[in-house]
């Protein structure tokens, strides 16, 4: 069992360490198949607080530390109070929601990218607010969060480790609100770090294949994998 969900979790990190997303995504079915969604939740909660440090190690020097600070003001609290939320409501009709809301935000980027729109810090802390919540609720908001650090006017390294920053901080608060509500109980966590572990190495491989990348190449990859996530986040709604 934890053989193959290794592996999937070292390619899931390969994915993710490339494109700033997309760990959470690949790994939820086979942890829900495992587990079920119950116990699959806060072991991706904490697996994906490693995905997002392996980022962070390998772009340490890039990272935009007062965009992260910005982000984060507003994130953590957010992010907390999803979680609560979560615990009390089901996140089906949030996430359908979610998924189209990711196909929207490719034409958005590009609208205001050609618009020559950027965002500043103070728009970096509304938006923690909102995604942060989001954050709490279902398993992944990176979808949204990569246009946002792109508009920014972040790309590659830069982008990367900023935005695992940030997603830091908010999957922080949400481990701490699970396991003070005791939906974290040691041997969770331990499957946690287990995963986690596999999406840190997965992440770190990745540097070389991003530093292949040109700045464009990197934004359209980004849009098409915000695509499909919207996609299968619908069609998972649709399902459950």
């Amino acid at each position: 069992m934890y053989v193959g969900i290794l592996a999937l979790a070292l390619i899931a990190g390969l994915i993710g360490g490339v494109i700033g997303f997309g760990s959470s995504i690949i790994m939820m079915p086979a942890l829900v198949l495992t587990w079920g969604p119950a116990h699959a939740v806060p072991v991706m909660a904490i697996a994906a607080l490693f995905a997002n440090l392996s980022r962070i190690m390998v772009w340490w020097r890039e990272i935009d530390w007062r965009a992260v600070a910005a982000y984060s003001i507003t994130v953590v609290p957010s992010a907390a109070l999803g979680a609560r939320t979560l615990l009390e409501l089901p996140p089906r009709w949030v996430e359908l929601g979610l998924g189209v809301f990711f196909l929207t935000m490719i034409w958005c980027r590009r609208a205001l990218a050609r618009a020559q729109v950027k965002l500043g810090l103070g728009h970096l802390a509304i938006i923690g607010a909102v995604v942060g919540f989001l954050t709490g609720i279902v398993v992944s908001t990176g979808p949204i969060t990569a246009p946002v650090f792109l508009m920014y006017g972040l790309s590659k390294g830069a982008f990367l480790a900023t935005e695992a920053a940030g997603s830091l901080a908010a999957y922080g608060a949400k481990a701490t609100v699970f396991r003070a509500y005791g939906a974290l109980p040691n041997s969770v966590a331990i499957q946690g770090l287990i995963v986690g572990a596999a999406l840190m190495l997965g992440g770190i491989l990745a540097k070389r294949v991003v530093q292949r990348f040109e700045a464009e190449q990197f934004r359209r990859l980004i849009d098409w994998m915000i695509a499909l996530s919207g996609i299968l986040m619908i069609g998972a709604a649709l399902r459950g």
